[in-house]
C-alpha cells in the first residue's frame, strides 16, 4: 500500500501561509512516537499502540517513504500527511486510487493545520499525478475528520462496516491537466 507511483521522492518542502510539509527526519522520531502513542489521536483509529513498543520498534527516521509527509509548525511537528495507493483497501471503491491519511497532535486541532496541509499535500500530488483520484476513508463519528473531507472536495462513495464502527469512504475527483 505505500507505492505511491512514478514520482520523484523526496520533493522540495512544501510551504504553505503557516506550514511546511517535508520528508520525515531523525529528529522527528519522538513527535512520531507520541502521535501513534496518543488515545486523543486514535480514539477512530484502533486505539493507540504501547509507547514501549514503538520505542522499541520505530526507526531512527519514521515513516520514510514516499507519500509522508511530516507538517512542521515553526520548526515544531505538529502532524503528519499521508499519501498512498490504496493498492490492498477493504473496499473496491478504493482500490488501485491514491489514499489520504493524516494525523495531528491534539495541541494543534482547531486551528486550520489539518486543511492547510492536507490541501497543500493534494495539490502537490495533482501536480505530480494528474488524474489520479483520492480516497479518503473515516469513521461517521469522528465529526471533525467528516467536516475536513467535505471542505477538501471529498464526497461520499459508500458507508460501511469495519473495525468495530461504521466508516465513509470519500472520493475526491481527480485534477486533469489543461490541454
Amino acid at each position: 500500500m505505500r507505492e505511491l507511483g512514478p514520482v520523484a521522492w523526496p520533493p522540495a518542502p512544501i510551504k504553505t501561509a503557516r506550514l511546511v510539509l517535508r520528508e520525515p527526519e531523525a529528529r522527528d522520531r519522538a513527535t512520531f512516537i507520541e502521535l501513534l502513542a496518543s488515545p486523543e489521536v486514535h480514539t477512530y483509529l484502533g486505539g493507540p499502540r504501547p509507547r514501549d513498543e514503538l520505542e522499541r520498534e520505530m526507526p531512527v527516521v519514521p515513516e520514510r517513504w514516499p507519500g509522508s509527509f511530516v507538517v512542521d509548525l515553526d520548526g515544531a511537528v505538529i502532524g503528519q500527511i499521508l499519501l498512498r495507493r490504496a493498492t490492498e483497501h477493504r473496499r473496491p471503491a478504493a482500490a488501485g486510487k491514491a489514499d489520504l491519511g493524516y494525523l495531528f497532535l491534539p495541541r494543534a486541532w482547531g486551528f486550520g493545520y489539518a486543511s492547510e496541509a492536507c490541501a497543500a499535500a493534494l495539490n502537490w500530488f495533482d501536480g505530480v499525478l494528474p488524474g489520479v483520484p483520492v480516497v479518503l476513508t473515516t469513521q461517521t463519528a469522528n465529526v471533525g475528520s467528516m467536516r475536513l473531507a467535505a471542505k477538501l472536495g471529498f464526497t461520499e462513495v459508500e458507508r460501511f462496516q469495519a473495525w468495530g464502527a461504521e466508516q465513509w469512504l470519500g472520493l475526491r475527483s481527480p485534477v486533469t491537466p489543461s490541454v
